[in-house]
């Protein structure tokens, strides 16, 4: 299979990938589209060879297992209710059992082979449950108020095969009436495990939350000791020593790190656009005599490694290494858009005089944001005062 995938994947020209919209699983469609083959033709496959000890199936299991799924920005939507479909074998099993196992005058004796149909309902209520708690919960065309009704009737299921295995055990003697008891149990054992996955996920959750408590206590002391001596005395540095001085720098750095261990806790440093241009005004202080102020105001689904942030760094960049000072970084951000300005207190400059062989405003800031639909602009600052450059990334710009 390997070589005819290779061979006509070639031609082809599409990756062996399972689609977002899917049947089942997508493993049909997927192999189809990698071999350029009809998909009709390859579940017939599927289905023919399955005959030929289980090899269709178990191919199939095997891809749904090994084959990515693409990138989607939600879970896959599946066509098929399989929940519904297993529920609805495991009823049919059930209810077709009832009248074998009791005549006119009650329960009736039960040959052993006859309750082969009864196991199956039950095995088939506990897949369709553990189906839709792991499955069905995260599609989106279903969710969770889909999940709790499969799950509340399969288990009504498990449990009415009890009353079936009791009344076999009243007509049944010695090692099969044992067996009965036991069966009944393991449809009860059976009909709770259906909740399981709730039950571990409640579980993980106050473990979480227990580790996180404990954390955030010590945490809390730890800060509490280091703001009375470590960061006071770190405050105390940059005042005796001056802003722009390197020590200051250096006083001013470690302050910074020592804070945001203490309180951002366990929060990502790349996790979005304020966060990484605070880290990288605190790399520039170590680098230049400047003095980096990162404000962020609003919500912005911008990321740290979008293009904004780049064109904002070379801002921070370029107000570091030729004004120096006091530079102020302001965000302000929505969940469509995002502004920044990056505002120093230098001698400014008119872009229209920089040389053409300069790039790094031209290119790395107006034209990055260009080409992404959005805006830069480069004026003086308040008072004609130093410069201010204005990053905008207007909703419905086009990434790039």
């Amino acid at each position: 299979m390997t070589v005819l995938s290779s061979a006509v994947g070639a031609r082809s020209g599409v990756p062996l990938v399972r689609p977002h919209d899917v049947v089942l699983s997508g493993v049909s469609t997927g192999v189809a589209r990698h071999l350029g083959w009809p998909v009709g033709t390859v579940r017939a496959l599927f289905i023919a060879t399955t005959a030929v000890w289980g090899v269709g199936a178990l191919l199939y299991l095997w891809l749904w297992a090994l084959v990515p799924a693409e990138p989607a920005p939600t879970s896959a939507t599946r066509r098929v209710p399989v929940a519904a479909l297993l529920l609805g074998a495991s009823a049919l099993l059930l209810f077709l059992s009832i009248g074998r196992y009791h005549n006119g005058m009650g329960p009736a004796w039960v040959p052993p082979a006859t309750l082969i149909p009864v196991y199956l309902g039950v095995g088939l209520a506990l897949a369709a449950g553990i189906w839709s708690a792991l499955v069905d919960r995260r599609d989106p065309a279903r969710g969770a108020r889909h999940d709790i009704a499969v799950r509340i009737v399969a288990t009504a299921l498990a449990l009415a095969a009890v009353p079936l295995f009791l009344g076999a055990a009243d007509n049944g003697r010695g090692n099969f009436q044992f067996m009965m008891l036991v069966s009944s149990l393991g449809a009860m054992v059976c009909a709770a495990a259906v909740w399981t996955p709730n039950l571990v996920a409640r579980l993980r959750e106050l473990q979480t939350a227990r580790v996180k408590s404990i954390r955030d206590e010590h945490r809390a002391e730890m800060a509490a000791h280091l703001h009375d001596s470590v960061l006071q005395t770190l405050a105390l540095i940059q005042n005796r020593a001056g802003a722009s001085s390197e020590v200051g720098r250096l006083a001013r750095a470690q302050e910074r790190e020592l804070r945001a261990w203490l309180y951002d806790g366990d929060t990502p440093a790349d996790s979005d656009l304020a966060t990484d241009l605070r880290d990288y005004g605190s790399a520039l202080e170590l680098d230049y005599e400047v003095v980096m102020t990162v404000v962020s105001a609003g919500t912005s689904t911008e990321r740290a490694s979008g293009e904004v942030a780049a064109a904002a760094r070379e801002a921070m960049l370029n107000a570091a290494r030729h004004a120096g000072g006091e530079v102020s970084v302001y965000i302000e951000g929505s969940p469509g858009s995002v502004d920044v300005y990056v505002r120093d207190r230098g001698p400014g400059f008119d872009p229209q005089e920089v040389p053409a062989d300069r790039l790094g405003v031209r290119e790395s800031i107006i034209g990055r944001l260009r080409r992404i639909g959005g805006s830069a602009t480069v004026t003086p600052g308040a008072g004609d005062t130093g410069t201010q450059v204005h990053i905008r990334y207007p909703a419905g710009g086009a990434r790039g």
